[in-house]
């Protein structure tokens, strides 16, 4: 692992805890913790950050999820671990952290709808951002 480049959540205390409380937003949104860390889970194997992996993984297993599932997510698409909430969940994650290739469609945003309010789509959509800028921060400063 690489030396820590700037202690940027030291560096721009404002801004990070800004980042913090978004995050405790979410905890207690009616998406559940689950499905948010496994949202967060797979932002972070899309953007390859090692830290946040390791810390999702780990959060999600403590909260009681099977290995087998998290084993599969990565191919979340094929696998029979995932009920339809999650895979709408899934799907919409991947749209949105490759928006400039995917530009967000709406058949993605379309299989939301079934199963999310539209506050949970919004909230899901905060959980997408905020673990792609944490993503950044920890790979671009080497965390």
């Amino acid at each position: 692992m690489s030396t820590l480049r700037l202690p940027y959540s030291t560096l721009s205390p404002a801004a990070y805890q800004g980042l913090l409380a978004t995050k405790s937003a979410l905890d207690h949104s009616s998406l559940g913790k689950p499905l948010i860390e496994l949202v967060y889970l797979r932002v972070s194997q899309i953007n390859g950050c090692a830290f946040c992996l390791e810390m999702h993984a780990k959060a999600l297993r403590a909260g009681g999820m099977a290995q087998a599932k998290l084993d599969s997510l990565a191919g979340w698409r094929v696998s029979a671990q995932f009920d339809a909430r999650e895979r709408a969940a899934l799907g919409w994650t991947e749209s949105l952290v490759d928006v400039a290739h995917t530009h967000a469609p709406d058949t993605d945003f379309a299989s939301l709808q079934p199963h999310f309010s539209d506050t949970e789509i919004s909230d899901l959509s905060f959980a997408i951002a905020l673990m792609s800028a944490f993503n950044r921060l920890a790979i671009g400063m080497r965390q």
